[in-house]
This record gives C-alpha cells, structure tokens and sequence, in this order.
C-alpha cells in the first residue's frame, strides 16, 4: 500500500488529501472519504482507507475547503452543500488518476458526511456504491433534540446575533465551540461533554489540526439540513448504513427512519449494539467492527 499527498481544486478552492494506493496494477476502483463535524482527515479516516486499501481499493481522504490542510475563508466554516461539492470534485479528481478505474468510485462518509453519501447517491450517478455511518439526517430536529427547549432558544438567540453582526461586518461573525465539558453552562453545537473529551484526547494523540470551534453560520446551515427527500431517490444504488445503538447525538430512531425511506432494495442496515456516537471515534474494538462492514460492502460491489 502507497499513500501519497494530492490536492485537486474545487469552485476555485485547493482541497488537499491523501490517496492510498492499494498494491498490484490497476485500474482499481475507489472510495472517497470526508469526515463529519470533526473537520480533519487525521480522524478516523486513515483507519478506513488503510482497511480499504489492503482489500485493493484505493482510497482518497481529504479536508473540505475551509478545513484542516485545505484552503478557504473564513476558517472552520461548514456549508453542506459546500461540502457535498467537494465530495464531487472529489470524484471528478479520481476519474483522472491513471490507476483508478472511473467507473467503480464509491462514498464513505461518518455522521455529518455520513448524511452527505446519501445525497450524493440520489444526485451523482457516477457513485456505483455508498457506506452512511451515524449519519446526520435532519439538522432541524437533531438540533431540536439534543439542545432541548432552553438550549434551543439559546442557539437561536446566538444564530439571530450572529446574522446581525455578519450583515453589519462579515469579518465580526461569531463562533461555537463543538463541545463543551459542561454544556449545562456553555453554549456548544453538540452539548455533550463525551464528545469534549473524546476529541480533546484525539487531537492531543493523532489530530493537532482538530479545532474545537465552527462558525454559529454552520449551524444556521445545519437547521436546514435533510437529507430525506433525497433519500427517497435513491432507487439503485447500494447503500449499507452502520447504526450506533441507543446513538443520541445524531439520533439512531432518526437514522433508522432514513434507512426505511430509501427505495433501493439493494441496501443494508448494521446495527452495532452496546456501541455510542463517539466509540466509533475512540475505540478500536467498535472501529475494527466497522471497518470489516464498511470493506466488506465496497468490496462485494466495486471488486465484483
């Protein structure tokens, strides 16, 4: 296996990545892979692609604009449909790599992104096969939920502020951390202390570039987030969504519900039991378990 750094430019922006080579001639197929709130390519992701590659499929992991290694303005700005462009010059990247086959390219994606693999398979033909891991469904009542009422009014009352401000002076927009020790306390995206120290602990061990911060804009975008309506046209492609039990950050009744919509019967769902939203960033136990899923779902349908 070879990884190699690559960069590809996307509406104007330079999107930075790493591509992983399995061993033997090709043209191989390939999977792309973005992550989710968590920003930063070091995160998880190495973990899949090296899993992938070993199976002869490549692998191209990268940072959206605005994130991590790539370029963009402002910093740690999270637009979804931004994102979900990437992912497509992504693709449109691997078709011009000399050893990947154009016509076997699939989509991985965790939470965040996980929602995104599925918009792209319902508006982008080109991908033959997606894995959606604890995916972000519905920004509106993901947000709704896990703020709860108070909460809520105290991120709306952010957000309005926020607007405000960008519409006096861009440069004077606020930001919100991505978690808190103590949500109780300090307002935060996803006000869950597990997920302070779960990737406090990560970027002192494998992720520097992680930071604890977005734009208040990025969850403006994320309240009207769904990914329901492309779901439901998603007619043929395979689609294998990995579910963390009893998962409340994005909502694993919400998750299941996506996973009912989608038309294709060429589709799965792996439930992990005894397993949380932030296990599958922190443990290698639950993260080999979905690792051998998502490889072996892409292998079925891209190595065929």
């Amino acid at each position: 296996m070879e990884r190699r750094d690559v960069e590809f430019v996307s509406e104007g922006t330079t999107i930075r990545g790493w591509l992983y080579s399995p061993e033997g001639d090709g043209p191989h197929p390939a999977v792309v892979l973005a992550g989710g709130w968590c920003y930063v390519r070091e995160l998880v992701m190495p973990y899949y692609a090296e899993a992938f590659a070993e199976r002869g499929i490549a692998a191209l992991v990268f940072d959206y604009r605005n994130l991590g290694v790539s370029e963009g303005e402002p910093r740690q700005h999270l637009d979804p449909w931004m994102q979900i462009r990437d992912y497509q010059n992504a693709v449109s990247f691997l078709t011009t790599v000399d050893d990947v086959d154009a016509d076997r390219i699939g989509a991985w994606g965790i939470s965040y992104s996980g929602g995104h693999v599925i918009v792209l398979a319902a508006i982008d033909p080109r991908i033959k096969v997606i894995v959606s891991q604890i995916p972000v469904v519905d920004g509106y009542e993901n947000m709704r939920r896990v703020h709860g009422t108070m909460g809520y009014r105290r991120l709306w009352a952010t957000i309005l502020e926020d607007r405000e401000r960008r519409f006096t002076d861009a440069n004077a927009r606020l930001h919100i951390p991505h978690a808190t020790a103590e949500p109780e306390k300090d307002l935060s995206t996803w006000p869950f202390p597990e997920t302070f120290h779960t990737f406090k602990a990560l970027k002192e061990s494998e992720a520097p570039l992680y930071e604890n911060s977005s734009t208040v804009e990025s969850v403006d975008l994320l309240l009207n987030y769904d990914i329901i309506p492309f779901a439901r046209r998603v007619y043929d492609t395979p689609t294998l969504m990995i579910v963390a039990e009893g998962d409340d950050l994005t909502l694993w009744d919400l998750e299941i519900a996506a996973f009912n919509t989608l038309p294709t019967t060429k589709k799965s769902l792996h439930v992990l039991p005894h397993t949380t939203h932030m296990t599958l960033y922190s443990d290698q136990t639950k993260l080999q378990v979905a690792a051998r899923a998502a490889t072996a779902w892409f292998a079925d349908h891209l190595l065929a």
